[in-house]
């Protein structure tokens, strides 16, 4: 890496939203695109569990994997793009796709997640609305057809 780069700069410009947690799940990173998506400042954030984006309902699942990366130190979400919802601090749902790098400390050991995370619920809600039309379309096909 070039000496001349302020990582700090770098990770304040990304217009995604870079949120890094530490091995425990807390967040120690936290750019101003999070502050803009998910609606908590960085003094907010900082040292608060992940559990703030995540809906509860996914919350064991999202646990149990994080374990599993932290104990294999591997993650598939390193190349492949993870779509799921959250949630803001309103409290409004949102659907996410990001994908996820693993830090490792001196001792080789996973010392911090980062994940690179775009807003996909507008995108998400157009694809819901075009399926539908798709099927509303097909019913109008099929009771229209001549009958034998």
């Amino acid at each position: 890496m070039h000496a001349d780069i302020d990582l700090n700069a770098l990770v304040s410009a990304i217009g995604d939203a870079v949120v890094v947690s530490d091995a425990k799940g807390k967040v120690i990173v936290w750019n101003p695109a999070a502050e803009r998506l998910f609606g908590f400042t960085e003094a907010e954030a900082l040292g608060q569990s992940m559990d703030m984006i995540i809906p509860e309902r996914l919350r064991k699942r999202h646990w149990d994997g994080f374990d599993k990366s932290m104990q294999t130190g591997t993650t598939r979400y390193g190349h492949d793009v993870l779509r799921v919802p959250a949630v803001d601090k309103a409290g409004r749902a949102l659907s996410i796709a990001f994908t996820v790098a693993m830090l490792f400390g001196p001792d080789g050991k996973v010392s911090a997640i980062a994940s690179i995370i775009r807003d996909e619920t507008a995108r998400f809600a157009d694809e819901r609305a075009l399926r539908k039309r798709i099927v509303e379309l097909e019913a109008q096909l099929a009771g229209g057809a001549p009958r034998a």
